[in-house]
């Protein structure tokens, strides 16, 4: 076969066999098949999408493109969770430690910001001496040990997706439905997990803007979960503004680690929830959505959520002292208030403006290569989000960043992401609609 060919066809529509999409992810991981080549076919797949066969397809062979594990040497019965990215999404710092200190074990592969969408890996990584490089073997020892483990895909799990993540964020192809389906299950299915939730973000701060799209998505996957055996449901959820309060590696660290105290914002704590009693219920540790819910309530407020998180940090080598206490980690120098222009109702927050605030002060990529700065973000006020009544000259949120230049582009960019009403507005709500 020759990749120029296949590149052609998919570009003029055309349904590409089995063995062509194998034969594409074996030369790209092999090396046959240069970036700028891969570039191509997932621009032509951008432009003439994918039947629901070929992202299946192209996602089995993704998922075969290197070792896949078998965990149940190590755990009996193992749950995941996997969000399609958002701002402010740090469920996983949550959700992970809530069902794990229920006795459900979560073995997670986790990825990196992708365009304005922070990554888990970089915010557990603004815990200092946190390590998401773990091979399969550590990888097993602290599911077994632990019960709970966060870690970047090795090069032996699913590399085709490793190689075709990172192309992606820098090739404008990151919003493609079959390449985010074969993206997000690919690794599911390498990882060796026998149940998957998964939560499909919608709105302007997610890939897919509208909920037919995110319905559209979900259903795919779901389909391609089940026809590899998985135990899988999706949740659609709002990102039409930011998740929570805050949205930059170290500031979400510092929210996730509140909530796990039992505080934190509302709609970030019963978003972890309904995500938390899905997984209880798809892995058969509840009867019913409600007790599912129930059981992760009570996990967050008796305490055994946040104990199952210092133990998942201190056995990934994460420093205790800056869990325990959140301000000891990385602090901008600068932190300046946007204030709100008149009084008003908040009518809209564009999470998409939010995003690309924190990728320009540091926080996020705009190159696969770029450094990530754990200290810069975005912290909202409480009245700063939708349906809330602001106050002219009360701060909306507060820009952390590391010099002024930066603070004055991303207070500029965020105050032109609201909009404003005099008459009061709903917030949207928090969970559209399931699929199970």
């Amino acid at each position: 076969m020759n990749i120029i060919d296949i590149i052609l066809k998919k570009r003029n529509g055309g349904e590409l066999t089995r063995a062509e999409i194998e034969f594409f992810v074996r030369s790209y991981v092999s090396g046959q098949t240069a970036d700028y080549q891969a570039a191509a076919w997932c621009m032509a797949v951008f432009f003439r999408g994918m039947t629901p066969e070929e992202t299946t397809r192209l996602t089995e062979a993704m998922a075969l493109s290197g070792e896949t594990l078998d965990l149940h040497d190590v755990v009996p019965f193992i749950v995941d969770k996997h969000s399609s990215g958002g701002v402010g999404d740090k469920t996983t710092l949550v959700i992970g430690p809530v069902v794990a200190s229920l006795g459900l074990p979560v073995g997670k592969m986790s990825g990196r910001g992708l365009s304005f969408s922070g990554g888990t890996l970089d915010k557990l990584e603004a815990i200092p001496g946190f390590n998401v490089r773990l091979t399969i073997e550590q990888f097993k020892r602290q599911l077994a040990t632990v019960g709970l483990v966060v870690a970047g895909q090795t090069q032996e799990l699913a590399p085709a997706d490793g190689k075709l993540y990172a192309l992606r964020d820098v090739t404008g192809t990151v919003d493609s439905l079959p390449l985010i389906a074969s993206s997000i299950m690919s690794k599911k299915l390498a990882a060796g997990a026998d149940a998957i939730v998964l939560d499909i973000k919608v709105g302007r701060g997610a890939f897919m803007e509208t909920v037919p799209q995110a319905v559209e998505l979900a259903e795919l996957m779901v389909k391609i979960g089940k026809t590899a055996g998985r135990r899988t449901a999706a949740l659609i959820s709002d990102m039409s503004q930011p998740l929570g309060l805050t949205a930059g590696n170290a500031l979400e660290v510092q929210e996730a680690i509140e909530t796990l105290h039992g505080a934190g914002p509302a709609d970030f704590r019963e978003h972890c929830i309904a995500v938390a009693g899905e997984m209880l219920l798809i892995a058969g540790r509840a009867d019913s959505p409600d007790a599912g819910r129930a059981q992760a309530a009570s996990a967050l407020s008796d305490g055994r959520a946040w104990a199952k998180f210092r133990e998942f940090v201190a056995a990934q080598g994460g420093d205790l002292a800056y869990v325990d206490e959140p301000s000891r980690l990385p602090a901008a120098r600068l932190v300046a208030p946007l204030l709100a222009p008149a009084d008003g109702y908040v009518a809209e927050l564009d999470a998409r403006e939010v995003g690309r605030a924190v990728v320009e002060l540091g926080g996020g990529r705009e190159r696969k290569e770029d450094p990530v700065d754990p200290a810069v973000g975005v912290v909202l006020a409480e009245d700063g989000k939708v349906g809330r009544r602001a106050v002219a000259g009360a701060p909306l949120l507060w820009v952390h960043a590391q010099d002024a230049e930066a603070r004055d582009l991303a207070l500029a960019r965020l105050a032109a992401a609201y909009r404003f009403s005099d008459a009061p507005c709903e917030p949207p709500p928090l969970i559209h609609r399931i699929i199970r």
